[in-house]
């Protein structure tokens, strides 16, 4: 058995599963926009999400976004949702 290195791991604020850093994508708050952060360099606190849309609307059902930013007040999630669309359309063809 040979051991490999330790991947990093997050939890997904949609559906609430550990994955590797690597498979989430890391979000953040810009002007109270959800932006998303495919490079992992933008400041401020982050949050990790799947690439897929039914993680997105668990997160919004759940409202899972105001705690996880730590953030009062209303955040606008179009700008992540038009991303993990285009994702969805690389993806399918």
């Amino acid at each position: 058995m040979t051991r490999g290195r330790a991947a990093p791991l997050r939890t997904c604020v949609g559906c609430r599963v550990r994955a590797a850093k690597s498979d989430l994508l890391r979000l953040v708050v810009v002007e109270g926009s959800i932006t998303p952060d495919p490079d992992g360099r933008l400041p401020g606190r982050g949050a990790s999400i799947h690439p897929d849309l039914g993680c997105l609307e668990m997160a919004e059902r759940r409202r899972a976004f105001p705690r996880a930013f730590r953030h009062a007040g209303p955040l606008d999630p179009s700008l992540l949702r038009s991303h993990l669309a285009a994702l969805a359309a690389q993806r399918d063809g």
